[in-house]
């Protein structure tokens, strides 16, 4: 394949700003939460360009949505290039963003240059990947992949109590695919680093070869309440002190675990009733810890279970941990890093290996099929921020290995 065959940089831009477009906020973000009417109409702009453009939409029984350009040998298992649409309730308008319309734009360029693979190619937007509104991240891929049952994410409740299943059906988009059970070929996942080692040294590509161990939790805490005037002191069981102990406790173990590049963050505090005049009764913490060595994981699990004891025992309060999940502790598969990096000697793109920080669904995909993942520079390392921006000339040379690694694959 000719080291000339690029993608349409112009188009590119175009389809990422009518995307931008759809849940703008004042300062130039986007707040686009899955499942919303923001993430609907985004849903129904991309399906409405992917029809035209003449591929296969299929949708699944989670909202996850397949473009697929046919192959030369239909029987084959497609080349998958994924990513997400939905963002944060502050965020940027490249995170995920940009590999969807990446993968788009590699189907357009195969069709403008008359291109076949003998691999169908398919292009998946991910429902739920970041999980701001329907938490965990990731939801539908985990399914995916086998990862979890359909009924559990059906079910997941966001914070007013609607049910996951239930927004679903009313965006229109509870398809009747079903989720995974198929067979897969490959998955490239493009995405911005969301972290600013590449725009650090000014190169164009990062070669993920895996990602940091990540464990979340959701800590429940359940105390009494009381009239915040009268209650004396030794019979209070305020949730919010007991929440608030745990929260600072699991600050000060991050900052431990610093010197490794371990990491925790308390993201979330759901407080009821959180009015004046009262003790809060229930409190929810969302919790996220990480470490670059999977083995020290555990130790930083121990850390966080002693907190819980010692947190109650302060407050007064039971306090347990009602959920956890994880992901990350991975490799990417090595046949296809090797692609991508040869990929990119030979158009010249320079590059520099590196590992996720963040979740993505290639973590998911690994379960599936060899998967692999190339990372481009976002400006400061800013992200699930509305100030998040790239430096598009130092963007498309990822895209273009993208391209060229997925016909190679394809072929």
């Amino acid at each position: 394949m000719s080291t000339n065959l690029s993608i349409n940089p112009d188009r590119l831009w175009q389809s990422l700003m009518a995307s931008a477009e759809i849940g703008r906020t004042p300062t130039g973000g986007i707040r686009r939460l899955t499942l919303s009417d923001e993430d609907k109409a985004v849903r129904d702009m991309f399906a409405s360009w992917v029809r035209a453009d003449g591929y296969a939409l299929s949708v699944d029984r989670l909202g996850s949505m397949f473009v697929r350009r046919e192959g030369t040998d239909p029987s084959l298992a497609p080349v998958l290039i994924g990513s997400h649409l939905d963002t944060q309730a502050k965020g940027g308008r490249f995170d995920g963003i940009l590999g969807v319309m990446s993968g788009l734009e590699v189907l357009r360029t195969l069709d403008e240059r008359g291109i076949k693979t003998k691999r169908p190619i398919e292009v998946v937007n991910w429902t739920n990947e970041e999980g701001a509104r329907f938490p965990p991240p990731m939801l539908a891929s985990l399914v995916f992949s086998g990862g979890a049952d359909i009924e559990w994410v059906e079910d997941r409740r966001d914070k007013e109590g609607l049910r996951f299943a239930d927004e679903l059906a009313r965006i229109g988009y509870r398809g009747e695919a079903p989720v995974g059970g198929r067979q897969i070929d490959s998955y490239f996942e493009l995405h911005i680093e969301q972290g600013p080692k590449l725009d650090a040294v000014g190169l164009p590509l990062g070669i993920v070869m895996g990602g940091f161990a990540m464990q979340g939790m959701r800590v429940a805490v359940r105390g009494e309440t009381s009239h915040v005037g009268p209650t004396p002191m030794m019979l209070r069981r305020n949730a919010l002190v007991g929440a608030s102990y745990v929260a600072v406790a699991i600050d000060d173990i991050g900052w431990r675990y610093a010197p490794e590049d371990g990491k925790t963050s308390v993201a979330r505090l759901d407080l009821r009733p959180n009015l004046p005049g009262i003790l809060s009764d229930e409190a929810d913490l969302w919790i996220d810890f990480r470490h670059p060595r999977k083995e020290r994981l555990p130790d930083m699990v121990a850390e966080v279970e002693a907190a819980v004891v010692e947190s109650a025992r302060r407050s007064r309060t039971n306090i347990e941990i009602a959920e956890r999940w994880g992901f990350g502790g991975l490799t990417f598969d090595p046949g296809l890093i090797a692609l991508i990096r040869e990929t990119a000697q030979r158009l010249g793109v320079p590059s520099m290996d590196i590992e996720t920080q963040a979740g993505h669904d290639a973590y998911n995909m690994t379960r599936v099929c060899p998967t692999a993942m190339i990372f481009t520079p976002c400006k400061g390392g800013i992200s699930h921020n509305e100030a998040e921006d790239i430096d598009f000339a130092a963007t498309v040379p990822g895209v273009n290995v993208l391209l060229h690694a997925v016909i190679a694959r394809a072929s």
